[in-house]
C-alpha cells in the first residue's frame, strides 16, 4: 500500500474529525434512527430513510479516515529545508498581475486551496517541486498558462 504524506497538523485535523464522527455524530444518528422507527411503517417513513442515509455517510467517512490515517506518513516540515518539497510554505508572485499568494504544499486529504493548503499532486505544486527562491515557473491552469516567481520557500 502506498503511504499518504500528511503534515502533523493535517493528521491531527483528520483524527479530530474521526473522533467527532465516532463520539458525537454516530450516537446522534443512532438515536434518530430509533426515534424514526417508532413512527411506524418504514417503507413510507422519510425520517427513517434520511437518518439511514446520513448513517451511511458517517460510517463511510469513518472508514475513509481510518484508511488514510492507517497509511499516513507524517512529515514534520520544520525538520526540512532547501528546495520546494512536501511541507514547504511557498510565497509566489503572479508575473502578470503582481498578485502575491502563499501556499503550503500538503497531502491530498488535507488540501484546501481556499486556506492556502496546496495538494502535492496539483499542477502548481508539481511545477514548484525542486525549485528555490527566485526561480520562475510556468503552469498550465484551467484559465490558461500562468507564470509565477518564487519569492520565498519556508519550512515551518
Amino acid at each position: 500500500m502506498e503511504k499518504i504524506p500528511l503534515t502533523r497538523a493535517g493528521a491531527e485535523q483528520l483524527e479530530a474529525e474521526m473522533k467527532h464522527l465516532k463520539s458525537v455524530e454516530r450516537p446522534t444518528i443512532i438515536v434518530a434512527i430509533a426515534e424514526a422507527r417508532e413512527l411506524g411503517d418504514l417503507k413510507e417513513n422519510a425520517e427513517y430513510h434520511s437518518a439511514r442515509e446520513k448513517q451511511g455517510f458517517i460510517e463511510g467517512r469513518i472508514k475513509e479516515l481510518e484508511a488514510i490515517l492507517g497509511r499516513a506518513d507524517i512529515i514534520d516540515p520544520a525538520t526540512l529545508s532547501g528546495t520546494v518539497k512536501f511541507g514547504a510554505t511557498v510565497t509566489l508572485v503572479d508575473e502578470e498581475t503582481d498578485e502575491e499568494k502563499t501556499y503550503q504544499v500538503v497531502g491530498e486529504p488535507e488540501a484546501d486551496i481556499e486556506n492556502g493548503r496546496l495538494n502535492i499532486h496539483s499542477p502548481l505544486a508539481r511545477s514548484l517541486i525542486g525549485k528555490e527562491d527566485g526561480d520562475s515557473i510556468e503552469v498550465r491552469t484551467p484559465g490558461g498558462q500562468r507564470s509565477y516567481e518564487i519569492l520565498s520557500v519556508v519550512f515551518k
